[in-house]
C-alpha cells in the first residue's frame, strides 16, 4: 500500500465514513474528499493523448 492510499484511508476514518458509505462513493466523490489542498488535477484523457503525441518515447519515433 502506497503512503498516498495510507494517509487518504486515514482521512476517510478521521471523516467518519462507514465502509458502507466509503463504498457507495463514487470516484470522484472520494477524490474531492481526499484531494490535497493545492494539489493538481489529474490529466484527462486528450491532454495525456496530446502530451503522447507532442512528446513521444524515444523507442516510438519514427
Amino acid at each position: 500500500m502506497t503512503e498516498a492510499w495510507e494517509g487518504r484511508l486515514r482521512l476517510a476514518i478521521r471523516l467518519g465514513l462507514t465502509p458502507a458509505a466509503f463504498w457507495s462513493l463514487s470516484v470522484a466523490e472520494w477524490q474531492a474528499l481526499t484531494r490535497i489542498p493545492g494539489q493538481a488535477l489529474p490529466l484527462s484523457r486528450a491532454e495525456f493523448d496530446r502530451l503522447s503525441r507532442d512528446w513521444p518515447d524515444e523507442g516510438a519515433r519514427a
